[in-house]
């Protein structure tokens, strides 16, 4: 299955029809390869009449597994790597946020930035790490409220 569509095409928008299904079919071969038990995910590819044999490591099969899974079920993905700086609206976009709320939490130092200029940037590193940190703020949150709302009943 041919899919004419680029990796920078596919981060702007939601993929098709077509993207999803080879996500998918792709998702179940490399979940059957991994199901098997091997150390990595031995893959045979043929490119151009040739036979190419690639053997993906844990990690490198858990990644392409959450990429194929999120295209599969149609949602945009952009790939960030963490070394990047980021601007403070590409890091709210992340965070799901407004810009100005964003920049309030730079402000109050709950996030590390550079000046360039006079813009603020933010190492994606450093968003990741704020977002997890919130996130597990969040769910520890979450389950004091089941807690206390299991001890009302």
């Amino acid at each position: 299955m041919t899919v004419p569509a680029t990796a920078t095409e596919l981060g702007a928008r939601l993929p098709n029809a077509g993207e999803k299904a080879a996500a998918n079919q792709l998702r179940k071969i490399l979940a059957a390869k991994l199901a098997a038990g091997e150390e990595g995910a031995r893959l045979n590819v043929i490119d151009e009449g040739k036979r190419l044999d690639i053997t993906l490591t844990p990690a490198l099969s858990g990644l392409l597994m959450d990429l194929l899974r999120h295209v599969g079920s149609g949602n945009a993905v952009t790939l960030v790597p963490v070394s990047q700086m980021l601007t403070t609206q590409q890091a709210a976009d992340i965070l799901n946020v407004s810009r100005p709320f964003f920049i309030k939490l730079l402000e109050e130092g709950q996030i590390p930035f550079e000046l360039v200029g006079r813009h603020r940037r933010v190492k994606a590193e450093n968003l990741f790490s704020y977002k997890a940190r919130r996130d597990q703020k969040r769910g520890e949150a979450l389950s004091a409220l089941a807690e206390m709302d299991s001890e009302l009943i």
